[in-house]
């Protein structure tokens, strides 16, 4: 008995949104429900139904796993969080501010790890970052390591910053101030996302080899 596919129709989306309901073109997919339940693999026909069983969509969630994992859901209010969240983004880009961490020319390792970590949480957020260092009595004289000290800042930053004004001193202050790659930022959050995908398709993989296994268990007693 042949397999029936839903009718293809012209694919006329825009290229960053999602294939949903018959634009899927797999011919198998991954299907997780509304509540997260891993459903297994079928085909979209299949899941197409179930999902307009329950008055909802079927929306392909990561189209590079193998299968592309879809979820079932209401489309319409995916799409309105996506916009509220972009817009969210764009108004908090249009505000960002100076951050300030602070650091002494001989910060340890596990405090510098401490600081920096803010750091990178203000720069992903879209804030600029203030890097300072003071120099306290006969320090002044050691310039030399302020300069290493927001070289090596500048290193661990490099991959989502860049220096907007360089390392200089002022008095017994010696500051830099980095502002977000966003490019790289943005790079590194679809990496994530494809992650996690791919973890899902694991965690889905491994639930259902368990499941398969504990069948065939029963049907070795029975």
């Amino acid at each position: 008995m042949s397999i029936r596919y839903p009718k293809r129709e012209r694919d006329t989306r825009p290229e960053d949104e999602a294939r949903i309901n018959d634009r899927i073109r797999a011919r198998e997919i991954r299907v997780v429900d509304v509540d997260g339940t891993q459903l297994g693999v079928m085909t979209p026909y299949d899941a197409i139904q179930r999902a307009v069983e329950q008055g909802l969509d079927l929306v392909e969630v990561a189209p590079g796993a193998n299968p592309p994992v879809c979820r079932i859901m209401d489309y319409g209010k995916y799409k309105y969080e996506l916009k509220k969240k972009a817009a969210a983004s764009k108004a908090k880009a249009h505000a960002a501010t100076l951050k300030e961490v602070k650091l002494r020319p001989r910060t340890d390792d596990h405090d510098l790890d401490f600081k920096l970590r803010n750091a990178r949480r203000f720069l992903v957020e879209g804030d600029k970052v203030k890097i300072t260092l003071m120099f306290r009595g006969r320090e002044i004289v050691h310039t030399s390591l302020g300069f290493e000290q927001l070289n090596k800042v500048k290193e661990i930053l490099a991959d989502i910053a860049t220096v907007e004004n360089a390392p200089r001193l002022e008095g017994r202050f010696m500051s830099m101030i980095l502002v977000p790659n966003r490019e790289a930022i943005a790079r590194l959050e679809r990496e994530r996302a494809k992650q996690s995908a791919g973890e899902a398709e694991a965690s889905a993989a491994g639930e259902t080899q368990r499941k398969a296994a504990g069948e065939a268990r029963a049907a070795g007693d029975s």
